[in-house]
Protein backbone atom coordinates (compact mmCIF):
# COMPACT_ATOMS: atom_id res chain seq x y z
CA UNK A 1 0.00 0.00 0.00
CA UNK A 2 1.28 3.59 -0.93
CA UNK A 3 0.37 6.49 1.24
CA UNK A 4 0.62 10.11 -0.29
CA UNK A 5 3.55 11.87 0.32
CA UNK A 6 3.48 14.99 2.86
CA UNK A 7 0.67 13.56 4.91
CA UNK A 8 0.41 13.92 8.62
CA UNK A 9 0.43 10.98 11.07
CA UNK A 10 -2.66 11.76 13.37
CA UNK A 11 -6.12 10.57 11.91
CA UNK A 12 -8.02 12.58 10.09
CA UNK A 13 -11.45 14.57 11.32
CA UNK A 14 -15.05 14.19 10.16
CA UNK A 15 -15.18 16.69 7.22
CA UNK A 16 -10.99 16.93 6.63
CA UNK A 17 -9.83 15.41 3.34
CA UNK A 18 -7.93 12.10 4.53
CA UNK A 19 -4.80 11.40 3.22
CA UNK A 20 -4.68 9.82 -0.29
CA UNK A 21 -3.43 6.43 -0.65
CA UNK A 22 -3.72 3.11 -2.85
CA UNK A 23 -3.98 -0.76 -1.69
CA UNK A 24 -5.11 -4.03 -3.06
CA UNK A 25 -8.71 -5.18 -1.84
CA UNK A 26 -11.35 -7.93 -2.35
CA UNK A 27 -12.29 -5.11 -4.78
CA UNK A 28 -9.50 -4.97 -6.87
CA UNK A 29 -7.03 -2.12 -6.42
CA UNK A 30 -8.82 0.97 -4.50
CA UNK A 31 -7.12 4.34 -4.73
CA UNK A 32 -9.11 6.76 -2.04
CA UNK A 33 -8.95 9.70 -3.95
CA UNK A 34 -10.99 8.31 -6.86
CA UNK A 35 -13.77 8.71 -4.12
CA UNK A 36 -13.92 12.21 -3.54
CA UNK A 37 -16.95 13.77 -3.84
CA UNK A 38 -18.75 10.70 -2.34
CA UNK A 39 -18.89 10.47 1.33
CA UNK A 40 -17.00 7.76 2.61
CA UNK A 41 -17.43 5.29 5.49
CA UNK A 42 -14.21 3.64 6.18
CA UNK A 43 -13.77 1.46 9.09
CA UNK A 44 -11.82 -1.10 10.51
CA UNK A 45 -12.14 -4.27 12.34
CA UNK A 46 -9.50 -6.28 14.14
CA UNK A 47 -9.92 -9.59 12.47
CA UNK A 48 -11.41 -11.37 9.92
CA UNK A 49 -13.62 -14.71 11.09
CA UNK A 50 -14.95 -12.96 14.58
CA UNK A 51 -18.50 -13.20 15.82
CA UNK A 52 -19.27 -9.25 16.13
CA UNK A 53 -17.35 -8.39 12.91
CA UNK A 54 -19.02 -11.31 10.72
CA UNK A 55 -22.31 -9.64 11.93
CA UNK A 56 -21.36 -6.13 11.76
CA UNK A 57 -20.44 -6.53 7.90
CA UNK A 58 -23.13 -8.78 7.32
CA UNK A 59 -25.80 -6.12 8.25
CA UNK A 60 -23.63 -3.45 6.53
CA UNK A 61 -24.25 -5.57 3.13
CA UNK A 62 -28.22 -5.89 3.62
CA UNK A 63 -27.84 -1.97 3.92
CA UNK A 64 -25.53 -1.03 0.71
CA UNK A 65 -28.35 0.09 -1.32
CA UNK A 66 -29.10 2.37 1.65
CA UNK A 67 -25.37 4.12 1.25
CA UNK A 68 -25.45 3.76 -2.40
CA UNK A 69 -28.51 6.24 -2.04
CA UNK A 70 -27.11 8.44 0.25
CA UNK A 71 -24.28 8.48 -2.57
CA UNK A 72 -21.50 6.81 0.74
CA UNK A 73 -18.85 4.52 -0.26
CA UNK A 74 -18.55 1.75 2.56
CA UNK A 75 -14.69 1.03 2.90
CA UNK A 76 -13.23 -1.66 5.30
CA UNK A 77 -10.07 -2.10 6.78
CA UNK A 78 -8.26 -4.88 8.79
CA UNK A 79 -4.56 -6.35 8.79
CA UNK A 80 -5.73 -9.76 7.45
CA UNK A 81 -4.63 -11.31 4.47
CA UNK A 82 -6.44 -10.44 0.88
CA UNK A 83 -7.14 -14.52 1.08
CA UNK A 84 -8.58 -14.32 4.47
CA UNK A 85 -10.49 -11.61 3.35
CA UNK A 86 -12.06 -12.92 0.57
CA UNK A 87 -12.53 -16.08 2.47
CA UNK A 88 -14.84 -14.22 4.87
CA UNK A 89 -16.55 -12.65 2.78
CA UNK A 90 -17.59 -16.18 1.52
CA UNK A 91 -18.02 -16.92 4.28
CA UNK A 92 -20.58 -14.21 5.16
CA UNK A 93 -22.56 -14.93 2.23
CA UNK A 94 -22.92 -18.34 3.36
CA UNK A 95 -23.71 -18.27 6.99
CA UNK A 96 -25.50 -15.25 7.27
CA UNK A 97 -26.78 -15.13 3.74
CA UNK A 98 -25.45 -11.46 3.00
CA UNK A 99 -23.74 -10.22 0.33
CA UNK A 100 -20.35 -7.51 1.31
CA UNK A 101 -20.01 -5.96 -2.34
CA UNK A 102 -17.89 -3.15 -0.31
CA UNK A 103 -14.15 -3.67 -0.97
CA UNK A 104 -11.86 -4.80 2.31
CA UNK A 105 -8.14 -3.69 2.03
CA UNK A 106 -5.46 -5.69 3.49
CA UNK A 107 -2.32 -2.90 3.45
CA UNK A 108 0.82 -4.75 2.77
CA UNK A 109 1.62 -3.13 6.20
CA UNK A 110 -0.14 -2.00 9.43
CA UNK A 111 0.14 1.71 8.74
CA UNK A 112 -2.90 2.42 7.51
CA UNK A 113 -4.50 0.21 10.41
CA UNK A 114 -2.78 2.34 12.46
CA UNK A 115 -4.03 5.46 11.34
CA UNK A 116 -7.63 4.27 12.00
CA UNK A 117 -7.16 3.12 14.96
Amino acid sequence: MEIAQGTESRSPRIGEIAPDFRARSTGGEIQLSKLRGRWVLFFSHPADFTPVCSTEFAELARRQSEFDALETSLLGLSVDSLYSHLAWVRAIRVTLDADVRFPIICPSSEHLAQLAA
